[in-house]
């Protein structure tokens, strides 16, 4: 049987679609008799739901049937990453909690990636492109996983990844004129030659070096919405999930 919503081809005895969700069963006996009555939406209205549709299974889409060892194993990893975020989002960006955390070390290697990456586009780029290295990364996994693999409950944890980027790199930021940050080397930004911090380099060279903590709190507050965007949108999908679970 192919659903007549999104065209996935699946068992003839499935009551839903195993992809959208949509009742199969209701859909073969009411489908044609509402279509033959006018009732189909036209225009704005069938827009409409065109777009809710394609939000719901895009970023809503949870399997029919949901085991309960794979749930168990989300509740433990939505457990991790609300307390640890929580951890980061209440840590002040003076001291760089973001900076000692474990987590720093995953995104280092992006952040180097992207210095290496963006050379190609200049001296400035290549200086932005260590920050842009460890934002892209988080956000090419989310729409992996929200494209490709239909998996919005691992694309929320990505989105928690890449606001959490944003709160590690708001203390490099907020150091630019200081220049006191311990950078890779063993240097500060004090005793390094100009260019070889970052975020000096860059907001220097556009003339906005004095606006150095105005970017830092901005990176860092959108870090924070990005992280409670986050937990709202894994624990609905989880609330969801757990309607779903398996009776047997």
């Amino acid at each position: 049987m192919k659903c007549p919503k999104c065209n996935f081809v699946q068992s003839d005895r499935n009551l839903r679609c195993k992809k959208c969700g949509l009742r199969l069963d209701v859909e073969l006996e009411q489908g044609i008799t509402t279509r033959g009555k006018g009732d189909v939406p036209r225009g704005e209205e069938a827009g409409s739901i065109a777009v809710c549709d394609l939000f719901r299974d895009l970023f809503l889409s949870v399997d029919q049937e949901v085991h309960h060892f794979s749930f168990a194993g989300r509740v433990f990893v939505f457990t991790i990453f609300f307390v640890w975020g929580w951890i980061f989002i209440l840590s002040p960006m003076a001291s760089n909690g973001a900076g000692s955390s474990f987590l720093h070390l995953i995104n280092l290697p992006f952040h180097e990636a992207g210095h290496i990456f963006f050379r190609i586009f200049g001296r400035w780029m290549m200086s932005l492109g260590g920050t842009l290295g460890q934002l892209l990364i988080p956000l090419i996994c989310l729409t992996a996983l929200l494209v490709k693999t239909k998996d919005p409950f691992g694309a929320a944890v990505c989105l928690w990844w890449f606001g959490q980027n944003f709160i590690d790199v708001a203390p490099y930021i907020n150091d630019a004129r200081k220049g006191e940050l311990m950078l890779l080397g063993g240097v500060t930004g004090q005793e390094a030659d100009y260019g070889y911090h970052d975020w000096e380099f860059i907001l220097n060279e556009i003339g906005l070096l004095h606006y150095d903590r105005v970017f830092a709190r901005l990176a860092h507050g959108l870090g924070v919405v990005l992280m409670l965007i986050s937990f709202v949108w894994a624990g609905y999908l989880l609330y969801r999930q757990y309607k779903n679970l398996a009776r047997t």
